[in-house]
């Protein structure tokens, strides 16, 4: 069955009208809390731009949460929040978890569920077209905005109809969003047996190996800037930090070779935000020919393959505590060259090396790869999600002069 017979039969002959924000409810915001009022640690998860959505780094404490929520505004449970400013749209659902919002720049959709789901606005607004303020760049998302967007609504004059459609169109893409969430928590459960063989793998007793410095084992050398020749088109890979830490996603090109890269080359993070997790993270060159090494990035070469292997000496040195310990927590690191070539290595038969090498190829492959793995499925699903979302909430069966409902003809609301 085509799309368009599918929305046809979802649809049942009713038409869809354009309605705003404002005829289904209201916009809200949580009352400011200042910095001096959150911690490190604490019994209430703070949500602030940067970690809307994701991990809370910051708390206050119940005394404060319970005075707010008794004064101010508070999203209930199933309703839908929006970030107004930085990750400007990014839209979750409220959990009902004792939580609180940064004030005016998450706020949520105090919505009527009689006329619109909940849910049937959360996959709405993952698609919503903010406009754009200060010449095309949008710094921040009004509640206006918000209010004033059209939201295609199946016959709103027959609530029954309309929430059994919006309901159906949920349920489709809630079992998406399922998938991705399931494939998800497999790769993060890899994630953790990983760390777990890896650490096992990895370590050794004092008498167990021999022992040498990264100096008697490798040559080290810095990268250089390249800052003047990024461009979008460029032959090579510029390997920063975001590349590193973000297993190849996120990459600058450039069209000079500044500083050469060959293959199984390792490469090492070498300066990071406090507690950051990019610190002595590490990257092994695939081929020549294509990469070019940024500032505060090391190189490392291995002088002698007979005696140790560069994807050994690439996994043991990933994330390394002998490392990670000049992190103090509070000031950015800046590992210095003498601090990493006093790293010390084991040394083990190459026949050892090459198995555990195996081992973690393997997981590597399954938690990192892009082209098979898991985050090659959740990719995939993704898009698939986004697919249908597109699909199921563009409402192609629009006549073309506009969306109509039977009983009275055009309906669109105007924004006020």
């Amino acid at each position: 069955m085509s799309h368009f017979s599918y929305m046809e039969k979802l649809l049942d002959g009713v038409g869809v009208e354009l309605k705003t924000l404002g005829w289904v409810g209201e916009v809200r915001m949580c009352k400011r809390i200042m910095k001096n009022q959150t911690s490190d640690i604490g019994d209430i998860p703070f949500f602030k731009i940067g970690t809307f959505g994701k991990e809370p780094n910051a708390y206050i404490s119940r005394k404060i949460f319970h005075e707010y929520k008794e004064k101010y505004s508070y999203p209930r449970i199933g309703e839908v929040l929006i970030s107004a400013s930085g990750t400007i749209g990014r839209t979750v659902i409220f959990d009902g978890r004792e939580a609180y919002f940064q004030d005016s720049n998450i706020v949520w959709l105090e919505n009527d569920e009689s006329k619109v789901l909940n849910k049937y606005l959360f996959h709405f607004y993952k698609i919503a077209k903010w406009g754009v303020s200060n010449g095309g760049v949008i710094s921040r998302l009004y509640n206006d905005n918000i209010k004033k967007t059209l939201i295609p609504i199946p016959c709103p004059n027959d609530p029954k109809k309309s929430l059994e459609i919006q309901a159906e169109i949920v349920r489709i893409l809630d079992a998406f969003t399922a998938m991705t969430a399931e494939l998800t928590t497999e790769l993060n459960m890899r994630k953790k047996q990983y760390n777990y063989y890896r650490d096992q793998l990895l370590s050794f007793e004092e008498g167990e190996v021999e022992w040498k410095t990264l100096e008697e084992v490798a040559h080290f050398a810095n990268g250089k800037g390249h800052e003047k020749d990024i461009s979008e088109d460029g032959k090579f890979i510029v390997v920063n930090s975001k590349f590193i830490s973000t297993d190849g996603l996120v990459a600058k090109y450039s069209d000079s070779q500044i500083c050469p890269l060959f293959k199984d080359d390792i490469l090492l993070v070498m300066s990071d935000l406090p507690n950051g997790k990019a610190l002595s993270k590490t990257f092994i060159v695939d081929e020549d020919e294509r990469y070019t090494l940024n500032q505060r990035i090391g190189g490392i070469t291995v002088k002698d393959k007979s005696e140790i292997l560069p994807k050994f000496l690439h996994y043991y040195l990933d994330r390394t505590p002998q490392l990670l310990k000049h992190d103090n927590g509070v000031d950015q690191t800046n590992l210095r060259k003498g601090q990493i070539l006093e790293v010390k290595v084991p040394i083990l038969p190459l026949q050892k090396q090459e198995h555990i090498v195996s081992i973690l190829d393997k997981f590597d492959k399954l938690t990192k790869s892009l082209s098979e793995g898991l985050p090659r499925e959740i990719e995939l699903r993704q898009k698939q999600y986004e697919y249908y979302r597109d699909l199921l909430l563009s409402f192609p069966a629009f006549p073309a002069g506009g969306p109509t409902c039977p009983a009275g003809g055009p309906k669109s609301e105007e924004v006020a």
